[in-house]
């Protein structure tokens, strides 16, 4: 990983941890000690995104609540996901999960407040007041039954469906599932400056698709002490993936190509992108 993006990652994730630290100063209790444990120890690349475009568009001194924000959303998802109602994993990122750590009742809690978190946070503020709207209802959009939600719930539907999936429904399931998010961070901080968001939302399109390509490809090559999770569930479940359709070489082959393409739509910023295209190559080179 090339030293400026490893800041770069380093620097979100303190900034994502501070700024929910100080949001839950006067909270204590199981909840709020396991939603601390939650968002920590992950790479926090969709804050990392929210954070670099903010910078892009001179907008950093406002960035840091919607990089938490998305934050506290994606941890919600991943303390729901492993619980055992749904993926019933018992690591993540190398620790235990939070309903093995705690209970599954506090594991339901923390993801809820997580969620509700969220939107206090993206709601504060020196941002003009239409565009803390604007990232609040997209953040809505993205993490809900159009989005995030509606892309797991098709994922589950899948693992009893009659028939695989086809190409075409994965990349539609995905694009919610895992793409949603990241495509909102990516475009967070055009938002907040009002400016054209379109480049960042198409790398965001490209980079999340090419996020979960690498993560169906490490369910087949990676090791589970790497990945601080399980590894070869998809196999097991009967799953179809882009490396059942594809084949491993041209599920590589794909990532690559829409990491190609996510690179290629950030030419409008010229070299201060470059942090941005050497994420969206870190995405399919990572271990874990």
């Amino acid at each position: 990983m090339p030293a400026d993006l490893k800041s770069a990652l380093a620097e979100a994730a303190a900034r994502a941890e501070a700024t929910i630290r100080a949001a839950l100063t006067d909270q204590a209790g199981p909840v709020a000690e396991a939603m601390l444990y939650a968002v920590t120890g992950g790479k926090t690349l969709r804050g990392f995104l929210v954070l670099e475009g903010a910078r892009l568009h001179g907008a950093s001194d406002d960035a840091d609540p919607a990089a938490a924000a998305v934050e506290c959303v994606h941890a919600y998802s991943l303390v729901h996901d492993d619980m055992p109602c749904m993926d019933d994993d018992d690591l993540r990122r190398g620790r235990p999960t939070v309903h093995k750590a705690w209970d599954e009742g506090t594991a339901l809690l923390v993801g809820d407040a997580l969620q509700a978190l969220a939107f206090g946070l993206v709601g504060q503020g020196d941002l003009p007041a239409d565009r803390r709207l604007a990232l609040s209802v997209s953040l809505a959009r993205a993490a809900g039954i159009a989005g995030m939600v509606g892309g797991q719930a098709a994922d589950i539907a899948a693992e009893s469906a009659a028939a695989p999936l086809t190409l075409d429904q994965i990349i539609a399931l995905q694009k919610g599932k895992t793409g949603a998010l990241i495509e909102w961070s990516a475009q967070a901080g055009a938002v907040m400056a009002g400016a054209d968001p379109a480049p960042l939302r198409r790398y965001g399109e490209c980079l999340g698709l090419a996020f979960q390509i690498a993560d169906d490809i490490l369910d087949v090559e990676g090791d589970a002490a790497q990945m601080g999770k399980a590894v070869h569930k998809d196999a097991g479940r009967g799953k179809a993936t882009f490396v059942s359709l594809l084949g491993l070489d041209g599920a590589k082959g794909r990532a690559r190509d829409l990491v190609t393409e996510a690179c290629d739509s950030l030419s409008v910023y010229g070299d201060s992108a470059e942090c941005l295209r050497d994420a969206a190559r870190f995405v399919i080179s990572r271990r874990n």
